[in-house]
């Protein structure tokens, strides 16, 4: 790729981002949230017109697909998520910068060193300062999705070993799934009323809500699927893709490494199912329990 090239692909990142911020300071309620979103509007404005210039005020069209697929996951993930995912892309433009900086003409230099120090420090001080209430409850969504797959996993793999019956593991998963939401939607509720910034109403159907939609996933593999072993390693396998889910989701916001956490809570998973089926193979041959007695 030639420095044109490069000068109007880096326009077009800026371009594109430009407007995506603009969206979402539109739609933004908060009023110092869009003030903030138009400050980092503003700036990759003024990036994108310096990338311009160096390419003869060339003109380039936006992404589209970029800005409105973007615009639609902030309703459904939060405005935070998705400026720090953005800004997972500028840490690595950082490095290409700096790479870039000897082949800058002299004229352009002092402004490109600008650029540099927004991406490194200026747009994270911003995104810094978002606010949104979504994330106050992230804590109690995650501990309902992480409890119900240790747990709706291990009363899984505890079945595994005591009958071959997929409808039974099913319906035992969910009838241990609700009366365990219920109870941490409780704990959730209890623990909220000492936080005098969170609602305690909210944080109980967080908790219970994340559960239970945990459970559901977990427990339908057992009722489409007729062998015990595929059922099992299918709703294990939902387990995982939702661990990376909410992992991944809580490393960008809280700037948290993935693979770490996720390597825990697939490893705790596991290993609670590994005990659960020793525990029910001991269990049904004590009593005698097997895919005939029910």
């Amino acid at each position: 790729m030639n420095n044109q090239e490069l000068y109007l692909s880096h326009a077009q990142n800026e371009l594109t981002e430009f407007i995506i911020y603009h969206k979402l300071a539109m739609r933004e309620k908060n009023p110092e949230n869009r003030a903030l979103l138009e400050k980092l509007s503003l700036q990759e404005k003024s990036h994108h017109d310096f990338w311009k210039e160096l390419a003869n005020g060339t003109e380039i069209k936006p992404r589209q697909l970029g800005i409105w697929g973007t615009v639609l996951l902030r309703d459904i993930l939060g405005v935070t998520f998705i400026t720090k995912f953005l800004e997972l892309h500028e840490k690595g433009a950082v490095t290409e910068y700096q790479k870039l900086l000897p082949t800058i003409p002299a004229s352009h230099a002092e402004r490109f060193r600008a650029i540099i120090k927004d991406e490194e420090f200026h747009e994270q001080s911003f995104i810094g300062q978002l606010k949104e209430k979504r994330i106050a409850y992230i804590g109690f969504i995650v501990l309902g999705l992480a409890d119900a797959i240790v747990e709706i996993t291990g009363t899984h793999a505890g079945f595994l070993g005591v009958t071959g019956s997929t409808l039974i593991a099913g319906v035992s998963g969910v009838i241990v799934g609700f009366a365990a939401a219920i109870s941490m939607a409780s704990a959730s509720y209890l623990q909220a009323k000492q936080d005098t910034e969170k609602s305690a109403i909210t944080s109980a159907i967080a908790t219970g809500v994340s559960y239970l939609c945990s459970v559901i996933c977990l427990a339908l593999p057992y009722f489409l699927i007729r062998t015990m072993l595929i059922a099992f390693a299918t709703s294990t396998s939902v387990g995982i893709l939702l661990i990376a889910g909410f992992t991944f989701y809580g490393a960008i916001v809280f700037d948290r490494k993935f693979w770490s956490e996720f390597g825990e809570a697939v490893a705790l998973m596991l290993g609670t199912a590994v005990a659960t089926f020793f525990v029910g193979t001991i269990v049904g041959k004590i009593f005698h329990l097997n895919a005939g007695s029910f």
